[in-house]
């Protein structure tokens, strides 16, 4: 028996044969045409894993926090001031305007009272009154009040009083408004003029409201 046959024979006898491996080691895949890439090159190799953080990555990372802290402290800080200015300049705007509107209405107010006293005479009729209502409308649109009411508390700082009767009670009495010789006028919380009034002392019976008190407007409209 030959060699070759001695081969076969134990091949075929399941007995301890030669395993033959064929490994195509073709770059271009022959049926697609497309360039292979190696098992080996294809499985790559894992990812390391990251060094843990060094002393000096750490340091940079809280001074980085820090500066970072500091520049949001900065904004909001600004962003505050920037807010108390804007209002601070609202305010400032209105005061102005109010004040150019006190102003302008402190030298109508003695037009108003020869109005009234037309009115009261019965002169205000015709054309004439037609003048008077849009002189008026143009002073209420600068928020001119008027103010001054028979029987409300008297308070000095919006009443300018001219007469005061004595009340014949021996127990407590409170001060009120008795009559309104000149109305007075204001424009928000400011009084142009002062109302001119009688007041008279009456028993108090708990049932007047205290006055309310408001600011005077210096000016030329204080001698008016």
């Amino acid at each position: 028996m030959t060699g070759r046959d001695h081969r076969n024979e134990r091949s075929e006898n399941g007995a301890e044969g030669e395993r033959v491996v064929v490994r195509n080691r073709r770059r271009i895949d022959p049926e697609t045409g497309e360039v292979r890439v190696p098992a080996e090159e294809s499985a790559g190799t894992a990812p390391e894993a990251p060094a843990p953080d060094s002393a000096a990555d750490v340091l940079a990372a809280a001074e980085l926090a820090a500066q970072v802290a500091e520049r949001t402290a900065d904004l909001q800080r600004v962003s505050a001031e920037y807010a108390n200015y804007r209002r601070r300049v609202d305010r400032d705007r209105e005061s102005v305007l109010v004040g150019a509107r006190v102003q302008f209405v402190s030298e109508l107010l003695t037009v108003l009272d020869d109005l009234d006293r037309a009115e009261a005479h019965g002169d205000l009729t015709g054309p004439f009154k037609a003048v008077a209502d849009k002189l008026v409308a143009v002073v209420q649109k600068f928020g001119l009040e008027p103010f001054g009411l028979e029987g409300e508390p008297f308070d000095p700082s919006v009443h300018e009083a001219v007469q005061h009767e004595g009340g014949g009670s021996g127990g407590p009495t409170v001060t009120v408004v008795s009559a309104v010789l000149r109305p007075g006028y204001r424009i928000a919380d400011r009084v142009l003029r002062p109302a001119m009034v009688a007041v008279t002392d009456r028993p108090d019976d708990g049932t007047t409201q205290p006055p309310l008190t408001t600011t005077t407007e210096p000016g030329p409209a204080e001698g008016l």
